[in-house]
């Protein structure tokens, strides 16, 4: 498959286009930048032997006949990318969050339109569609739950996808057993903001933004007597490139939007 990349000279982007190049089964074609456009690719990212120069637009993957695009930009730039993507029939595979329910609806209208399909995954680390997925799993036996989300200091928006899709995994199995979560005991909040936010069913989500850290989040269950903690660590941005290049080998054959990464696994 012939890939494109945007944002390629982000500490994410850079790091797709080495792990799609050392990837038997996938070509890197175009990478896309606006803040490096017209520099070469090993300037950029570090990628030897592929002699490409960064392009300023997604007319850059047309160019070279990019069937797949990854995306992780930010979410301003990623809703002009993948309409794009979609318009043009170009298959895509995004780790941009902060992109709203309502325009995740209208891309996937766009896309089936467009005969493209699209993975959306918050998070690509296994290790992290795993913890989610516990989390889950444990909510119909616990009373009480809240998720606290650190990433690094660069990340624009808050909570994280990853927690979001904690708390609503969480909500619908709880949901489905026929309980719901205890009521927050709180009744004076010195400091607003001080219990987070809060899912549709009530868990209580925290963010955390702090120079040096990667991606990391936990999850609290509590019941009478016990607790029980779920997390998951992320320490290189390596860790999410088996999810991405999972998600461009499959991208293809999924027709419409997928939303996580474990309808893959």
């Amino acid at each position: 498959m012939r890939v494109g990349v945007f944002g390629a000279g982000g500490r994410m982007g850079s790091t797709v286009c080495r792990a799609v190049v050392a990837d038997r089964d996938l070509e890197l074609v175009a990478a896309v930048d606006p803040h490096h456009s017209g520099l070469d690719l090993r300037q950029v990212a570090g990628v030897e032997g592929t002699g490409l120069q960064v392009g300023a637009g997604p007319e850059a993957l047309a160019a070279a006949g990019a069937e797949a695009a990854v995306d992780f930009t930010e979410a301003r730039a990623a809703w002009d990318n993948l309409l794009w993507c979609a318009d043009h029939g170009v298959h895509a595979v995004v780790g941009t969050t902060g992109l709203s329910d309502e325009q995740l609806g209208t891309l996937a209208g766009r896309f089936e339109a467009g005969g493209a399909n699209c993975i959306v995954a918050p998070n690509f680390a296994i290790g992290a569609v795993l913890m989610i997925r516990f989390a889950a799993m444990a909510a119909p036996y616990f009373e009480t739950a809240e998720v606290i989300e650190l990433h690094h200091d660069g990340k624009l928006d808050a909570p994280s996808g990853t927690a979001l899709l904690t708390a609503a995994r969480m909500d619908e199995a709880k949901h489905g057993s026929g309980r719901r979560w205890g009521d927050d005991p709180t009744q004076t909040v010195v400091l607003p903001g001080a219990r987070g936010g809060s899912s549709d069913g009530g868990v209580h989500v925290h963010s955390v933004r702090l120079r040096g850290l990667v991606a990391h989040q936990e999850v609290l269950l509590g019941t009478t007597g016990q607790t029980l903690s779920i997390r998951h660590d992320t320490t290189d941005r390596t860790s999410f490139m088996p999810g991405v290049l999972m998600a461009l080998k499959a991208v293809a054959g999924r027709p419409g939007m997928t939303v996580g990464l474990d309808a893959l696994l």
